[in-house]
């Protein structure tokens, strides 16, 4: 009876430290960016450094919102449209959620049709984040 409570406990034990090493190899580590369900990058944890990619990232948003602010002020009424280029993001307004005509060729910027670019920022016209893509996964 001892023995068999001892390789059940083996066993246990085998199990539990595989599913925490399949965890952090899978999962990753605790500490880290993770894009959240709209394409941002948002910290897991509390990693040390700031990657270059989610710098260019968030330097990218803050330009977009720049772009928004300013076309509203001269008077442009948001539907489906480019608004321009910040860094290396194109920056659309779309629908939310989105529809047929966001992918109509002239709703989007010339650099993301031409692949010239192939990260992009969508807002709505409410100026919401609709979607962030980039080539950085």
């Amino acid at each position: 009876m001892k023995r068999k409570v001892l390789y059940i406990s083996i066993i246990a034990a085998i199990l539990i430290l595989g599913l925490i090493i399949a965890r952090f190899s899978v999962g990753g580590g605790e500490d880290n960016w993770v894009k959240d369900d709209k394409g941002i990058w948002v910290k897991h944890g509390n990693p040390s450094i700031n990657p270059n990619y989610v710098n260019l990232q968030r330097e990218g948003l803050v330009c977009a919102f720049t772009l928004y602010k300013i076309a509203k002020n001269d008077g442009i009424v948001f539907d489906s449209q480019c608004l321009g280029r910040c860094g290396d993001y194109a920056v659309d307004i779309v629908h939310n959620p989105r529809i047929a005509e966001d992918d109509l060729a002239e709703n989007q910027c010339n650099d993301v049709i031409e692949k010239r670019i192939v990260n992009f920022i969508e807002l709505d016209k409410d100026e919401n984040i609709v979607r962030v893509v980039d080539s950085n996964n």
